[in-house]
């Protein structure tokens, strides 16, 4: 493609986004939401699989002892609950550690447990972690069964109702990105079709010069590129900025809030983002070019 045939495409291109200046600022708008709710849904989303994923691999299993249990050979329990398929790795904690653990969390209100050191009411317990969080809830079931243990606790319940969010926040992400999607799609079909309108005369004369269904497509298949293009740029910017204000005020304020902050995924997620909308801009024209300009 010589320099001067592609400096005509872009010409005509730009020609006719400022010929349908409205139109043009319309559609670019309307591809600046979708992508910025694309976004902020996408980011959302990471997140929330993030946040579930870090608490599935801090879920633990505590198995306590029946505190009126006598003559429990520690050891060969220790070995039996090793036997369950899943488990990784067993912990005996006796009711004394249990007890300075507390404590340790109580900080300085430790004081209101002096004195319970000769009478602990504690059990003592086993601290059991499994080598996938899918296998919490299976081993803990098996646990239960054991005569040995008065009860067995896990936190899988939180985990489910936040993958259960996770996936309530992906449909309905989707539902409002396909919505956006598709009236970013109609708006710069309707861009592109007025433009074929304005310049009918100018499309017939070059199809019967001998032009080629290329030389006659592209000038509006880089004015749909270039309106998408600059409308999930401008959204991407937008978000990225805003994530990254985020990230930077909550390491600040509340630097135990855990927040995905991958760079390399990030990247790869703002990028996405503008080729979505490139790939939106490019399909209105696809659309409207097969509809208008039989070939």
């Amino acid at each position: 493609m010589s320099l001067n045939l592609l400096t005509y495409y872009f010409k005509e291109a730009f020609k006719s986004i400022f010929r349908n200046s409205f139109l043009s600022l319309a559609s670019v708008l309307v591809v600046f939401i979708t992508i910025f709710i694309l976004g902020v849904a996408a980011l959302l989303i990471i997140n929330a699989g993030y946040l579930a994923d870090t608490l599935q691999n801090q879920l633990e299993i505590y198995a306590y002892l029946k505190t009126n249990a006598v003559s429990i050979d520690t050891r060969a329990l220790e070995e039996k609950i090793k036997a369950i398929d899943g488990v990784a790795t067993v912990k005996f904690i006796p009711k004394e550690e249990g007890l300075k653990k507390i404590k340790e969390k109580l900080g300085k209100r430790a004081d209101i447990l002096a004195g319970i050191e000769e009478r602990n009411p504690l059990p003592d317990a086993y601290l059991i972690k499994t080598k996938r969080p899918e296998d919490v809830p299976v081993v803990g079931k098996k646990l239960s069964n054991f005569t040995e243990f008065e009860t067995v606790k896990y936190g899988q319940g939180v985990v489910e109702k936040l993958l259960k969010l996770t996936s309530l926040l992906k449909i309905f992400g989707l539902g409002v990105i396909t919505l956006f999607g598709l009236g970013a799609v109609f708006l710069i079909m309707t861009t592109i079709r007025l433009g074929i309108f304005a310049r009918r005369k100018e499309i017939e004369i070059a199809r019967m010069l001998g032009a080629t269904n290329w030389f006659v497509r592209m000038p509006f298949l880089i004015e749909g590129a270039f309106l998408g293009l600059i409308g999930s740029f401008l959204a991407t910017i937008l978000v990225a900025v805003g994530y990254y204000s985020l990230l930077l005020k909550i390491t600040k304020t509340l630097p135990f809030l855990v927040l995905f902050r991958d760079q390399n995924l990030l990247s790869l997620t703002f990028g996405a983002l503008v080729g979505v909308g490139l790939i939106i801009g490019i399909l209105g024209s696809v659309i409207s070019l097969n509809k208008y300009l039989k070939f």
